[in-house]
């Protein structure tokens, strides 16, 4: 069900900003160094080096160990859909690859979201972080 304010609304999509190549997903795990934790997903964040553009690109994975593959499609739906509500809080200049836990399937989706705005608020405060030249002494 839509309200009319949904309607009129344009509905952005992540289709553009998603990592889709397996090349891609490893080359971001090795330049993200560490695996960062929160209460219902891992993520990784590495810089893009070689993207001209630099638009932020999103990857997201649900191995065989969170279900079966309709209650990992309902994970990788919620997260999409969460994502796509907060597309401006994605940091520029960076890949993010998200590990959801098996709590995504159940968790309310406030909540999900939520979590996904703190995460991306804590990418965005580390990308400014590393990008500002360390002050001279």
């Amino acid at each position: 069900m839509t309200t009319p304010a949904n309607a009129a609304e344009p509905k952005q999509s992540l289709a553009g900003a998603r990592l889709r190549k397996h090349a891609d997903y490893q080359r971001a795990y090795t330049a993200a160094g560490r695996k960062r934790q929160s209460s219902s997903m891992s993520w990784f964040m590495a810089p893009q080096p070689e993207s001209p553009d630099g638009h932020p690109r999103i990857g997201l994975t649900a191995g065989k160990v969170l279900g079966k593959a309709h209650e990992r499609n309902r994970i990788k739906r919620r997260m999409r859909e969460a994502l796509r509500r907060h597309l401006d809080l994605i940091p520029h200049g960076v890949d993010l690859i998200f590990h959801p836990r098996r709590t995504v399937l159940t968790i309310e989706f406030t909540k999900l979201e939520a979590e996904l705005v703190r995460i991306l608020t804590q990418a965005r405060t580390e990308s400014q972080r590393k990008r500002q030249p360390a002050p001279s002494q």
